[in-house]
């Protein structure tokens, strides 16, 4: 069973994919959970800490999603891993869904906290060194900086293919080739 505070962060994740930032009210967030508003109040202090803390959970649920490993298949290849990192972040799942739902939501409202500013620089930093180290495992005599603009470049693209496709501008299937397509590219210029 899942800890108290963990449960808090899931249903934060869902009512922030429902109802966006503004619509997180603790009342809601606390009937969500199944858990009492002082229940929130003594995990996360106010509801700064709840979206901090459920940046957190999204980041780390999207971790685990994105390289989940096939128990009996053969190990990934450094390219079958990159694709796999960046792609899963494209399935239509509820999972999926509520996770870049709320990450949107959590980078828009950025724009207007500083806090959250911070903490969503933090997250989206380590999110480009990832997607860079994978790059770098895939052309290793590529230069630090190209790796780094490469994965900025990629990650910027799937936030943007993600935030179309959720909101009914971009089918998944299209969504999925078009960053297919842009891996291959950045993969390509690295080699150069």
């Amino acid at each position: 069973m899942a800890s108290r505070s963990t449960q808090i962060l899931e249903a934060a994740a869902r009512v922030i994919a429902r109802r966006g930032v503004r619509g997180l009210r603790v009342e809601e967030l606390a009937e969500e959970a199944g858990v009492s508003t002082a229940l929130i109040y003594y995990h996360f202090k106010d509801r700064t800490g709840v979206l901090r803390r459920t940046l957190e959970f999204i980041s780390d649920r999207a971790e685990r999603y994105t390289t989940q490993v096939v128990s009996d298949g053969e190990p990934l290849s450094p390219r079958e891993k990159l694709d796999q990192t960046l792609l899963l972040e494209l399935q239509d799942t509820t999972e999926v869904r509520e996770n870049s739902s709320a990450w949107g939501e959590l980078r828009a409202s950025a724009v207007f906290d500083e806090v959250l500013r911070e903490d969503l620089a933090r997250a989206t930093l380590v999110w480009v060194q990832d997607v860079a180290a994978l790059l770098g495992q895939v052309r290793p005599m590529a230069s630090a900086a190209a790796l780094a603009a490469a994965a900025e470049r990629l990650t910027a693209l799937l936030e943007g293919l993600s935030m179309r496709w959720l909101s009914g501008m971009l089918p998944i299937a299209h969504a999925r080739t078009l960053m297919s397509e842009a891996i291959e590219a950045e993969v390509d210029r690295l080699s150069r």
